[in-house]
């Protein structure tokens, strides 16, 4: 029997709602994106083209683009809606670099787990805080490893367990109130089990403080990052519970601010030659000997 965990329409009307509107709430994925691309400066890689897996308006193709001004850019979202506000902020910053029509990032509409992609077509496949959002990410790191060429690299960020931890714990009514994260161990488990070589993977723990509990369910709903979990109440919640939770969050308060961590995990791994044939044959490899 399949098990759903998270309700899949509902983060595309989470994420379809706030996309007008996106580019004012999504600091957090702007700053996750800036340490990412950090990270790419010890990556020696001449893309032809890259995919930005979950790319929503399109934050990290001006970095992107610049870095790899000869690779094919394309963007793939689950929320047609954020693709659509993606296109005059892209024209803006493409006009800045002086690209014209013909470079221009290509948008897709599609699942993470099945992409309307060749496979080995990719060299760099680019994911900034997707996983989490999916119900199991083993699926969407399997059709990574498909459409990657030989040697392309796949780098992503996401949320780990503790991530909203004083949330989790302020609410006592057993509903969800946090997306299910997935701890790195496993997620290096399931790129090694996807074909991938040696990945790497590590985490920072960054904590955001605000003034009350209201200011931070805003910024969350801005963001389109209010809980999408089957387990969450789908009705208004209660007064009693609403306030006993607000008394539990005040206990944590700090320096006169309230926390919310957020654990970022970061990951890349390499597409590897194939050991294997199509046909279940094995792969055997002879390297010629250098002439001297």
């Amino acid at each position: 029997m399949n098990t759903t965990f998270v309700d899949r329409q509902q983060v595309g009307r989470r994420f379809s709602r706030v996309a007008a509107n996106y580019d004012q709430a999504d600091f957090f994925v702007r700053e996750i994106d800036r340490r990412m691309q950090d990270r790419l400066d010890y990556v020696k890689l001449a893309p032809r083209q890259i995919l930005d897996l979950g790319c929503a308006r399109g934050g990290s193709f001006a970095a992107l683009s610049t870095r790899y001004p000869e690779a094919h850019l394309l963007g793939l979202d689950l929320s047609p809606a954020m693709l659509q506000a993606a296109q005059p902020r892209r024209a803006g910053w493409q006009r800045w670099l002086g690209m014209g029509a013909s470079n221009q990032p290509a948008l897709l509409a599609a699942d993470a787990a099945h992409l309307p992609i060749k496979s080995r077509s990719t060299a760099l496949i680019w994911s900034n805080l997707l996983l989490h959002w999916l119900d199991d990410p083993l699926p969407a790191l399997a059709e990574a490893h498909r459409v990657l060429e030989v040697g392309g690299l796949l780098m992503f960020s996401t949320l780990g367990p503790d991530s909203l931890k004083e949330l989790r714990t302020a609410f006592g009514d057993g509903y969800a109130h946090t997306q299910r994260f997935i701890d790195m161990h496993d997620l290096g488990d399931m790129l090694v089990g996807c074909g991938f070589s040696d990945p790497v993977m590590d985490m920072e723990v960054i904590t955001l403080t605000y003034d009350d509990l209201d200011a931070m369910f805003a910024e969350l709903r801005a963001a389109g990052s209010s809980c999408a979990m089957k387990a969450r109440r789908h009705g208004l919640t209660g007064r009693q519970v609403l306030s006993d939770a607000r008394q539990a969050y005040e206990a944590m308060r700090r320096d006169g601010k309230l926390p919310a961590t957020f654990e970022v995990v970061y990951g890349h791994a390499w597409k590897p030659e194939p050991k294997q044939a199509p046909d279940g044959r094995a792969i055997v490899r002879f390297d010629l000997p250098r002439a001297k």
